[in-house]
């Protein structure tokens, strides 16, 4: 538990990134993932668990008011659980997995939550808005991002604190090989990933033509390797 507040503070910054700020792609769920298995000395582990969430989180499209994992928190949490039980690899991708879909989901609920706290933030100080004054723009962007970013930070330390100790337990109970364990994780993962992208080849211009001309790319880079 000595990573908890590094990890919270990861999780939160990483949290900030999926709506307010800065909106660099860095809330995706391989980068989170990879980076707590950097903090709890296991990238490669944080990796495949990130990877394994990216396959998950290609059906999730984040924007107007529909509801959405979030993914930035989830994947630190996901990372640093499998990354901290490597020793046990047969089931430490699945529990890392399952940890973080769990964050996700809660994750998305408060992200609803934060925006009903800001419209009552909003609601509070209407007649300032109305009247343009700069000093209520800002304070209440400055609200906006602080509660963001606490909301990540106690999402991450919560769900972490609470699900490492039932995952260390479960670890030692788990009795499927190695080999199965990622077969039916990855397995699964690569279903939804599957799907999600029967849509977008069927709702996007151009875009089997982008994810053909992607692959080509990513080939021709492994070949020079």
């Amino acid at each position: 538990m000595t990573a908890l507040l590094p990890l919270s503070l990861l999780g939160g910054l990483l949290g900030l990134d999926v709506v307010c700020f800065p909106q660099m792609m860095i809330s995706r769920p391989i980068v989170g993932a990879t980076l707590a298995g950097a903090f709890v000395g296991d990238a490669a582990t944080g990796m495949l668990v990130g990877a394994t969430l990216e396959l998950i989180a290609l059906a999730t499209l984040p924007f107007g008011a529909s509801r959405y994992p979030e993914w930035g928190s989830a994947g630190v949490v996901g990372g640093a659980i499998a990354a901290t039980l490597h020793m046990e690899p047969a089931g430490t991708i699945t529990l890392g997995v399952l940890a973080a879909l769990t964050t996700a989901w809660i994750g998305g609920w408060t992200l609803v939550k934060l925006r009903q706290w800001n419209a009552w933030l909003a609601g509070r100080q209407r007649g300032a808005l109305e009247h343009g004054s700069r000093g209520a723009v800002v304070g209440l962007q400055l609200v906006g991002l602080t509660s963001d970013l606490a909301r990540a930070m106690l999402l991450t330390a919560i769900a972490y604190a609470a699900m490492f100790p039932v995952a260390r337990a479960t670890v030692a109970l788990w009795s499927f090989d190695l080999v199965l364990s990622r077969a039916v994780t990855v397995g699964a993962a690569s279903a939804v990933a599957a799907a999600a992208a029967w849509t977008i080849f069927h709702s996007a211009r151009g875009a089997r033509w982008y994810f053909a001309g992607g692959l080509v790319i990513g080939l021709l880079l492994l070949s020079f390797r």
